[in-house]
C-alpha cells in the first residue's frame, strides 16, 4: 500500500523522501525487469504525485543510476571475500586469472538486478539525465572500477595497475553486454526453439562472462614485458 507524504519542510525529511524513493525502486526492480519501472507506477507505490518525486530526482533513470552505484559498491563489498576464499594465492598467474573469472562470473550470476542495470546503463539510463547528474553518476562508476581492479591486482599482481583497470573496466562492459543477449526477447527465443541451427546464439549468461574474462586475462598476462 503506498504511503502518503506531507511536504517535506528539513533536510532530514528531504532526505527521507528520496531513500523512500530509492527504496520503492529497489523493490520493484526485485519484480520487473529495468525496462518495466516506469515513473508512473513508481509514483503510485511510493505515495507521491509524479512531479513531487521529481522534485528529488530530475528523472526515472536518475533513481536508477543511483541504484546502480549502490549495487555496484554492495556487489564490492561481498566480491572481495569471495576472490579471498576462492583464488589460490600458490598458483600460477594464469590459473588464478582464471579464478578470478570463475569467482566474477558466479558472484554476478546471482545478481540479476545489478546485471540488468549494468545492461541498461549506456543505452538507457545515461541518455535522460542532465550533465550534472550524468557527472556524478561518472565519478561514483570510475572510483568502482578502480576498486574492483584493486581486488583483481590483489590476486593477480602481474597484471600490474594499468593492465588491472583494463581488465575491470572490461568486466563491467562485458557485463552488461552478455546480460542483455543472454536474456533475449520472447521472439527471439522463440526463434530459436524453431531453428536449431540458432541454438548457438542462445548464451549462458554466466558461462560467457566467465570463458569471456579468462581470455581477457591470459592475453593481458602473455602482453605483459617483464621489467
Amino acid at each position: 500500500m503506498p504511503t502518503t507524504f506531507q511536504r517535506a519542510r528539513s533536510e532530514e525529511q528531504r532526505a527521507q523522501r528520496r531513500q523512500a524513493i530509492l527504496d520503492t525502486a529497489s523493490a520493484m526492480l526485485a519484480e520487473m525487469p529495468v525496462a518495466e519501472v516506469s515513473l508512473n507506477e513508481l509514483s503510485r507505490r511510493v505515495g507521491l504525485a509524479k512531479s513531487n518525486v521529481l522534485r528529488y530526482f530530475e528523472s526515472r533513470e536518475a533513481v536508477l543510476l543511483e541504484l546502480l552505484d549502490v549495487a555496484f559498491r554492495e556487489w564490492l563489498a561481498h566480491l572481495g571475500p569471495e576472490l579471498d576464499d576462492e583464488v589460490d594465492p600458490g598458483a600460477p598467474p594464469r590459473h588464478r586469472g582464471d579464478q578470478v573469472a570463475a569467482v566474477l562470473a558466479g558472484s554476478l550470476a546471482v545478481r540479476p538486478v545489478f546485471c540488468d542495470l549494468t545492461g541498461a546503463q549506456a543505452a538507457v539510463l545515461e541518455r535522460n539525465v542532465s550533465p550534472e547528474v550524468a557527472a556524478d553518476y561518472k565519478r561514483t562508476a570510475v572510483r568502482n572500477v578502480y576498486a574492483l581492479s584493486d581486488l583483481v591486482r590483489r590476486h593477480v599482481p602481474e597484471l600490474g595497475e594499468g593492465d588491472a583497470l583494463r581488465y575491470a573496466g572490461a568486466a563491467v562492459m562485458v557485463t552488461g553486454a552478455v546480460w542483455t543477449h543472454a536474456h533475449p526477447s520472447a521472439a527471439m527465443l522463440a526463434a530459436y526453439d524453431a531453428d536449431p541451427a540458432l541454438e548457438a546464439l542462445r548464451l549462458d549468461f554466466a558461462a560467457t562472462v566467465r570463458e569471456t574474462l579468462e581470455v581477457l586475462a591470459s592475453g593481458l598476462l602473455a602482453r605483459r614485458v617483464p621489467e
